[in-house]
């Protein structure tokens, strides 16, 4: 580029060369300007951030100049070559954040709000979004139980408030709320799969999401932001440019992280052994009890049945973990094509996602199309769409056969010498061959689902600063689950087949009026007024039948009507309305005084008549202390804002008729025939409300050392009043309960988010960080008698709204305590309780409070490194101080010798642990065995390792190509955790606090991928 010379500009001393950089990733800036200094002489760099420029002297000073970044000027000096960094402008880019109904600038937000974008989205391979939530924004605890594919987190944001009324976010994408979960609206769930969240989006359509978590940022929601929001922002196509086509794609393998310690053939039979020596039943041909330590070989004839004779006889030990778990394959296939103009832009992507479990009979698909458009029909007017649709498939969502492999007999044997499966292995009735499960048509449990989400808007710029815009959100949710057991499975055991299936049709819109006006005055005062008026409308309808007696297995679930009985029939409709109004005003003078007023009030058909509306209001204050003149002259600081902020919101988290009396049908005798009629089973509560919670936030956001070091701190309380809560009745009246608006919940907690530039070298070299920390305190102030713990409900006054009561253990009773052991009804060899009331008894005044499944903190780290193309990041997540209930403990540690256990180190004469009582044949379980499944459920998850290469420009314009990076990444390839290394747990990450029996093991996943852009 020559902009044309003076004559005191034509006499040229030397030529400079050099390249720009960013100093974000190191890459090529092209296109940046570089400008004499004081004349019109100038270039631009090349593809490879390359430039060359005639300069008259040394005295001269070049002006590198790009939008986004920091302006620089260099003085020449001797210098011939002159290669710079462009650091990332954050006052010029003035990054916009979605803030529901509109966007603001970062440095303007008043209200608690955390971003995630599309790189950190993409960096790790993930089915949903919520996965990529996990340990990235501080305030929100993402947990999964079990590795099943298609499994979804549960999102709690600043954690629980309420006991019912339901605690998960208000999800919106691209401006419309979803209809969330309706598994809330049922009072059966038969089939666990009806959500209509988030699940469903392809996450490689996702541009951003922003979590909005204090009362003033949620209280635009009203109603439905009480349990804080999630904002998704999908791709849109660019105003100017030319059209892209990009192809991001990854295949890898499933594998088990390990299997789970049973104990082997021999350490089985002993324990069978050891079992019948404490009920003095293992004894010699001459009728002495055989002592620990010791086999009898007539002993164990009249013990062990032929087939297990046989396998202590060939050290055989039949691994059924081994036999099921196989190497899973993950694939996804993401095509988009992006573009537009000032007049029309556009997105259009497909996507394909599969994953195949480690169990088969376990897996997930998803094929899904979205389409984009935005068109400019004048000046004024402007229209748009979202439209995505969504086709999946999920087996094995209600069914684990892992399970099944764990409690089987490893000395007998899965398969006959002809290699057909041994259906009964032993003459034991409860035990089948878990093998059996996996013949096809056997078990089958799918899940199919088609999903029809959209947002139509239209908007008129009706006066300057004066706009309105109309949004309609229609979101049609078909479900069938199908599920069908053979005869030859463990379910059945030869019996008649069963059957069922069951149907969910789901259709929400929303419409919403909105009118915006922004206008500044003396170039100062700066106003933004946002005003709505919204409905949403929610249709769900169901019906299910389940049968017995298939005629033909090869029927499945597909023909019920051939079946001999049938054992169920249901279907229902539920509806329900929200209307709504809100009104919210931005000021901020000179930006540096911030203010944000909100005021919504919803009313919900789920309430009475003279409860159905509330208001929910709130303000926030905030001050850019770094425009102020006096930080000047402080350049280490970029930005300091200080934020407060208090806001109500609502929560309308109860079945729709709630308020109402039910009725329900009952059987009497009429004289000698059976007749039917109704009967009223609840009791209506006209005056029901919403649930109010109340949030108080103080935060500081910063940035320091030209953006390399940047954050925010957030310090929070919410009291949640008016619960919705079941308040105990005396069952002599004919009810239990009857919900009511009593009782008191408070969050009290802090957020700490750090980014840091560590170093960002001349060379090329960058490292950088992001570290969030989160600490959550839940408490219960007040339940439906006041500040009066509920023990039957293990809700107690100051702790968590889940708590674990029970008996503590201390030990175990050792040789030498007889005495003490019988005095509280124990023998040596069985559990140490604790006896808290110090009364010489073990009784229910004796159970003390050992914990919660809320962390006591949890946090997140992720490292990125770069050089020369090379990129390398690694994300650790760490959630400590939970406790957790191993039901998988509890179902696989009988001590009976029946059935195989985990491996465990259990009391013998000859063993004095305190670890776990004496295996005992005459109790089906230890006697209070629930005093050991409680465990610290604390962990630390390398959640994921990813490496890649971005080619360089020139190497792959030669291809045909914009860029080209391949990398690969290992997911979760380590679990530091106590419950796995000492105890012989799988996965301690839960949703609930309880690791159920069944779960799958945790797996590894190590996968290749290539990102194309066209």
């Amino acid at each position: 580029m020559n902009l044309g010379k003076s004559s005191k500009e034509m006499a040229i001393d030397k030529t400079i060369s050099g390249q720009v950089l960013s100093a974000e990733d190191n890459t090529p800036v092209p296109g940046v300007s570089v400008v004499l200094k004081g004349s019109r002489t100038g270039t631009n760099t090349d593809v490879d951030g390359k430039f060359k420029i005639d300069v008259p002297d040394n005295s001269s000073i070049l002006v590198f100049s790009s939008v986004g970044f920091v302006t620089q000027e260099i003085i020449v000096g001797a210098k011939s070559t002159i290669d710079i960094i462009l650091a990332s402008d954050m006052k010029n880019l003035s990054e916009v954040v979605v803030v529901g109904y509109g966007t603001q600038k970062k440095s303007q937000l008043t209200g608690a709000i955390s971003s995630v974008n599309s790189k950190m989205i993409n960096e790790m391979p993930i089915t949903n979004l919520g996965q990529a939530l996990q340990g990235r924004v501080a305030g929100v605890d993402v947990a999964q139980s079990g590795s099943k594919p298609g499994t979804v987190p549960k999102i709690l944001i600043r954690g629980r408030r309420s006991f019912s009324a339901g605690n998960n976010p208000l999800y919106v994408v691209d401006g419309i709320p979803l209809a969330g979960d309706r598994n809330e609206l049922l009072a059966t769930r038969p089939f666990d799969f009806v959500s209509g969240g988030y699940e469903d989006m392809n996450p490689n359509d996702v541009a951003s999401m922003e979590i909005l978590k204090d009362a003033t940022a949620t209280a635009i929601y009203g109603a439905r932001g009480a349990n804080g929001v999630v904002l998704i922002s999908t791709k849109r196509g660019p105003t100017k440019g030319k059209t892209t086509v990009s192809y991001d794609t990854y295949v890898g393998t499933t594998n088990a992280l390990d299997k789970v310690n049973l104990m082997n053939g021999a350490e089985y039979a002993e324990l069978k052994r050891e079992s019948r020596r404490t009920t003095g039943t293992y004894k010699d041909e001459a009728g002495n009890v055989v002592p620990t330590g010791t086999t009898d070989a007539y002993a164990d004839s009249k013990l062990f049945e032929a087939v297990e004779l046989d396998g202590i006889a060939k050290n055989r030990t039949t691994d059924y973990q081994d036999m099921m778990i196989r190497t899973g394959f993950q694939q996804n296939h993401s095509l988009g094509v992006q573009g537009g103009n000032e007049k029309t832009q556009f997105y259009i992507s497909g996507g394909f996602f599969r994953d195949k479990g480690i169990i088969p009979g376990l897996d997930f698909t998803r094929t899904s199309v979205r389409v984009n458009l935005d068109h400019n029909i004048n000046k004024r007017v402007k229209v748009g769409v979202s439209s995505y649709t969504m086709y999946s498939v999920r087996n094995g969502a209600n069914r684990n056969p892992y399970g099944s492999t764990l409690p089987q007999n490893p000395l007998a044997r899965a398969y006959d010498d002809n290699g057909k499966i041994i259906f009964a292995q032993t003459t034991d009735a409860l035990l089948t061959n878990p093998m059996a499960e996996l013949v096809k048509g056997a078990q089958i449990d799918q899940t199919k689902k088609y999903r029809f989400f959209n947002s139509l808007y239209a908007e008129v710029q009706i006066l300057p600063g004066l706009k309105y815009r109309a949004n309609f959100g229609p979101d049609f949710s078909i479900s069938r689950a199908g599920r069908f057991i053979g005869a030859q499975t463990n379910d059945i055991k030869g019996g008649q087949p069963r059957a069922n299936t069951n149907s969910q049709f789901g259709f929400n819109y929303t419409i919403e009026n909105i009118l915006t006006y922004g206008k500044t005055f003396a170039n100062v005062h700066n106003f933004n007024v946002t005003a709505l008026q919204s409905i949403q409308r929610d249709n769900f309808e169901y019906n299910n039948i389940a049968v017995q007696g298939v005629p033909v297995e090869g029927q499945e679930f597909y023909n019920a009507g051939n079946a001999g009985s049938v054992l169920g029939v249901g279907s229902n409709l539920i509806q329900w309305t929200l209307n709504s109004y809100m009104v919210r005003l931005n000021y901020d003078y000179n930006d540096k005084y911030l203010v944000t007023v909100t005021a919504r009030r919803d009313g919900s058909s789920r309430f009475g008549e003279n409860t159905k509306y509330g208001n929910f209001p709130g303000v926030a204050l905030a001050w850019n202390i770094y425009n102020e003149p006096f930080f000047k002259g402080i350049k280490w600081i970029d930005q300091l804002k200080i934020r407060a902020s208090y806001g109500k919101t609502g929560n309308q988290g109860v079945s729709p008729y709630q308020t109402q009396g039910l009725l329900k049908r009952t059987s009497y005798a009429w004289g000698t025939a059976a007749a039917y009629g109704y009967r009223p089973n609840s009791i209506g509560n006209p005056d029901l409300k919403w649930e109010s919670s109340g949030t108080k936030n103080i935060g500081i956001d910063y940035s320091f050392f030209g953006n390399r070091v940047s954050g925010s701190i957030e310090l929070y309380q919410t009291n949640t009043t008016d619960l919705l809560l079941s308040d105990q009745l005396p069952t002599s009246i004919g009810f239990n309960a009857v919900t009511r608006n009593v009782g008191e919940t408070r969050n009290r907690g802090i957020e700490i988010g750090v980014s840091t530039v560590n170093v960002n070298s001349k060379s090329g070299f960058k490292w950088s960080t992001d570290f969030v920390f989160y600490k959550n305190k839940e408490a219960i102030l007040s339940l439906y008698n006041g500040k009066v713990d509920d023990t039957g409900n293990k809700w107690f006054i100051g702790h968590p709204l889940n708590s674990f009561y029970d008996y503590k253990k201390i030990g175990i009773w050792q040789l030498g305590e007889e005495d003490a052991a019988k005095a509280q009804g124990f023998t040596v060899g069985q559990v140490k309780l604790q006896d808290t009331d110090k009364d010489g008894k073990i009784t229910a005044n004796d159970r003390v409070i050992l914990g919660s499944d809320i962390p006591s903190w949890q946090g997140g780290i992720t490292n990125r490194f770069s050089f020369k193309g090379i990129d390398l990041s690694f994300f650790i997540f760490a959630r400590v101080g939970q406790k957790i209930l191993s039901k998988f403990h509890q179902d696989n540690l009988t001590l009976q010798g029946r059935y195989n256990q985990i491996k465990v180190d259990y009391w013998t004469p000859k063993n004095p642990t305190n670890e776990f009582p004496r295996p005992n044949f005459n109790q089906e379980f230890p006697v209070y065995n629930t005093s050991f499944i409680y465990f610290d459920g604390s962990f630390v998850k390398v959640r994921n390792i990813n490496i890649g290469y971005t080619f360089s420009p020139k190497f792959v314009q030669k291809l045909g190509l914009e860029s080209l990076r391949l990398f690969s990444s290992i997911q979760q390839p380590f679990i530091f955790s106590k419950y796995r290394s000492k105890y012989n747990g799988i996965d301690p990450e839960s949703s609930d606090g309880n690791v159920n029996s069944d779960v799958t093991p945790a797996t590894r996943i190590t996968t290749f991928g290539l990102n194309i852009k066209f």
